[in-house]
């Protein structure tokens, strides 16, 4: 079953009495998931297991779910917080997407922070000694990292997506939670993403509840804004600047309707649009067609992300200009909390 199937599956749009027995099959099948899930942390909240730490402090960003919480522009956030303290930062990833080649992710940030440097594998024990040895790292960023328990952390920040904050209440594969809200007792804060995409009664509901579940636990609220359009080899344009276009949009994300609203709240208006799974890998194939479907629309441009656009490396697509959406991830609610959290580092 492809993504967007299983999606409509366990959000329950597909309806009737085959669908309702594919989503019990789903459900059953999350009870090993989550038992397996359960004994994995029992034995690390116990120390069954080893645990490497490292000789500098290590910040991890992660969340509950897969798919897309805004992880890579929270990670460019707290980089270019550390850069400006003029603390030597390093990022480690698993490099999810790709095999023995860079990632989206990857791209993304060595495009946005060039002087940052960006290790990807699955060991990320030994990227850190690499990132501390060979290049003098003296904080680490750890990506997508509340899942790797093997590499102790100082500080757990988890990103809670307001558009879809607990994974259609389910664990996978029925729904798209990795852990049970639970586990939010080991983080150190959470935030909530994409607020601006939500009601506020909303946001304060997934709020309330996280404090129910770890009190005391500070949480905070933060938007993606969207910061300028990119097309490849010309400047920047502002945001407000393609407002009444007709626009075609595709991306390969891990939340791609967050980004189709992010485009039709700058006032553009949606031709088509197309979804690839998420960490797609661009091939020739999926370019001609992207070629032709530009070809034959009825719209003055083409946009997608900046993870789709540097691994396309393209400014046109039949003659359409391809703009790219510059997001930033900004705190709208306690980021002060967020700077003391982060100057234990600057202590180690």
């Amino acid at each position: 079953m492809d993504a967007s199937r299983h999606l409509d599956l366990i959000d329950g749009r597909r309806r009737g009495a085959k669908a309702a027995l594919q989503r019990l099959a789903l459900r059953m099948a999350s009870w090993p998931y989550a038992a397996a899930m359960a004994l994995r942390n029992f034995a690390y909240d116990r120390n069954w297991f080893n645990v490497h730490r490292a000789r500098v402090p290590v910040v991890s960003v992660g969340n509950l779910t897969v798919g897309g919480t805004g992880k890579t522009p929270c990670i460019e956030y707290l980089a270019k917080w550390f850069r400006a303290h003029e603390v030597c930062v390093a990022i480690l990833s698993r490099g999810y997407g790709e095999s023995g080649r860079r990632n989206d992710e990857a791209l993304l940030l060595e495009e946005n922070l060039p002087d940052v440097p960006h290790l990807q594998g699955s060991d990320r024990a030994a990227l850190a000694q690499t990132a501390i040895e060979e290049l003098e790292s003296e904080v680490l960023l750890l990506d997508d990292g509340f899942q790797h328990r093997r590499l102790a952390r100082d500080i757990d920040l988890v990103l809670i997506d307001a558009t879809n904050p607990w994974g259609f209440g389910a664990l996978l594969p029925r729904g798209l939670m990795r852990e049970p809200p639970r586990s939010l007792r080991r983080a150190t804060a959470a935030i909530v993403t994409r607020c601006d995409q939500a009601a506020f009664e909303q946001i304060d509901a997934i709020e309330k509840r996280m404090q129910r579940i770890a009190p005391g636990m500070p949480v905070l609220r933060s938007e993606h804004r969207a910061t300028a359009w990119q097309q490849r080899g010309e400047d920047e344009l502002a945001p407000g600047a393609l407002a009444g276009k007709k626009a075609i949009g595709f991306c390969g994300i891990g939340n791609a309707g967050a980004f189709r609203r992010s485009v039709e709240a700058l006032g553009l208006e949606i031709a088509g649009w197309k979804e690839f799974p998420d960490h797609h890998r661009y091939q020739r194939g999926d370019v001609e067609d992207l070629q032709d479907w530009s070809a034959n629309a009825d719209c003055d441009v083409v946009v997608t992300t900046q993870k789709d656009r540097v691994k396309l490396q393209l400014g046109e697509l039949a003659g359409r200009p391809l703009y790219a959406l510059r997001i930033e991830f900004q705190i709208t609610k306690g980021e002060e909390t967020l700077h003391e959290i982060l100057k234990r580092c600057l202590l180690h």
